[in-house]
């Protein structure tokens, strides 16, 4: 597999580039990665060399950010893998407009590098998309663009990639629509939320990638830890120590 890193901050190509090495060993997938500085630097070898598997694009960079750079591409190649790493959840749904598979929040954890990279091993699959219901009529979301629901009496609140939506479902309709869904889990009477984007978790609260705080029930707490271990191969509720931040 051979994948392009950009970002204009070398601590974190650097950070990106030693993930990915050990993602391949664990993994026994070789990996060739080539790293830029800039999206100049990157389209300057893409005019010669288009022959990668992923691009792995920092959104906030200099003239050309990843977005543009990701515009580029998808003019020549509709196909290959974007990834995007962002500081700010505001960014989020660009990666949309460019058809990115993923995007992950600054700091960014080891773990969640290895679950992207595991399910494009797996092979891209259209997302299948949920229908809800809403004031201005249906909404198509995939669960990657949805981070946590909320319930707000007969309606819920649902905060994802492309913003607030108040949906015409409860917090039971929700339930049952992800049921079977391993990345979804009840965390609480009132919400439920995407392990994909959850940060930490303590004993009373689900610390979001956005740093959203989201309250955990007493009965839920197993239940959430064991999910969150699962879903990221983990031997405890703990993220890396130290060196798991980007």
């Amino acid at each position: 597999m051979r994948i392009a890193v950009c970002d204009d901050e070398e601590a974190q190509r650097q950070l990106i580039a030693k993930y990915l090495q050990e993602w391949s060993l664990q993994r026994k997938r070789p990996v060739e990665i080539l790293t830029f500085s800039g999206g100049e630097d990157f389209l300057f070898q893409w005019e010669d060399d288009k022959a990668f598997d992923l691009l792995v694009l920092d959104i906030e960079m200099g003239a050309v950010n990843g977005v543009k750079l990701a515009e580029t591409v998808r003019k020549e190649n509709e196909d290959i893998p974007i990834l995007f790493i962002t500081g700010y959840d505001t960014y989020m749904a660009r990666g949309y407009e460019v058809a990115a598979i993923q995007y992950l929040l600054k700091p960014m954890y080891k773990d969640k590098l290895f679950v992207v990279m595991d399910k494009l091993l797996k092979g891209r699959k259209p997302e299948e998309k949920f229908t809800f219901q809403t004031e201005e009529g249906v909404l198509l979301l995939g669960s990657s663009e949805i981070w946590f629901v909320e319930a707000a009496g007969h309606y819920c609140i649902l905060r994802g990639a492309k913003g607030e939506y108040q949906i015409r479902h409860s917090i039971t309709d929700l339930v049952r629509m992800t049921k079977g869904r391993k990345e979804f889990v009840r965390c609480h009477r009132s919400f439920l939320v995407n392990l994909m984007y959850i940060s930490a978790i303590t004993k009373t609260e689900i610390v979001m990638d956005d740093q959203k705080r989201l309250p955990i029930s007493r009965g839920a707490a197993k239940s959430v830890n064991e999910a969150f271990i699962r879903n990221y191969g983990l031997a405890g509720n703990q993220k890396d120590d130290g060196d798991g931040r980007a």
